[in-house]
């Protein structure tokens, strides 16, 4: 076969027309980030945050243990908070970033959220979003915290591995906080009433006190009062 035949081959037509793949480290605009990963389906993490692909390795049993802690403690409270919904790993199109907070909890839109779905995509800013970090100079304490910050994120929760840490970042006008830690080790959010955690139950992974105490939050008044709200603003 000739080179000219050849150039015009149906397997070179589709070499030409397929995407490129995801490669860390890529500056990409959104559009393209999700058409390259629309086209790699077995791929099942990557991020895009200030225009740079991010493609972390496979997650390690500690990361995924404390992720589980983490969602167990958050699917607990929206079950008892009608309005609420929580999800993991889920691709969240912010400020034309796309990251993919390993935990996070919002509002429904119908209840006053700041979130919808589009085209199978959640985009808007949730109210609340958790990272396991392996340590203090991983990107989500950089790049994606300054990311959540910018967007409006009102609530930010790092639990770092490495440190044996948790750090609580609540928006303080255009600035995240770290919120101090108690001395009773209980940490509550301002946007979710009656969400407290038990920062030393959940780093040694004592599930039973992490339950126990968020129970405590959700028989308060102020989470009555949340329900109640939630309720007030989906039957408008």
């Amino acid at each position: 076969m000739s080179n000219a035949v050849a150039e015009h081959s149906p397997e070179s037509a589709n070499a030409e027309t397929s995407p490129a793949q995801l490669i860390a480290g890529d500056s990409l605009v959104l559009d393209e980030f999700l058409r390259r990963w629309d086209a790699m389906p077995d791929l099942k993490f990557a991020e895009l945050i200030d225009g740079v692909v991010y493609m972390p390795p496979p997650t390690g049993i500690d990361h995924g243990s404390r992720e589980l802690d983490v969602a167990f403690w958050l699917k607990h409270y929206a079950m008892r908070t009608p309005g609420c919904d929580v999800a993991t790993n889920a691709t969240t199109i912010l400020l034309n970033n796309a990251p993919q907070p390993d935990v996070h909890l919002r509002i429904l839109p119908e209840c006053g959220g700041q979130t919808w779905v589009e085209n199978g995509l959640l985009h808007g800013v949730p109210e609340l979003t958790v990272e396991v970090c392996h340590s203090s100079t991983a990107y989500d304490l950089n790049q994606k915290l300054e990311l959540y910050q910018s967007a409006g994120v009102l609530e930010y929760v790092a639990v770092l591995i490495r440190e044996h840490e948790i750090r609580w970042h609540r928006l303080t006008g255009k600035q995240y906080q770290v919120v101090e830690i108690p001395p009773d080790g209980i940490l509550k959010s301002q946007t979710f009433p009656g969400l407290w955690l038990q920062t030393k139950a959940l780093l040694e992974r004592d599930a039973t006190e992490v339950l126990r105490v968020l129970e405590q939050g959700l028989e308060t008044e102020e989470h009555r009062q949340f329900v109640e709200q939630l309720h007030q603003a989906k039957q408008n």
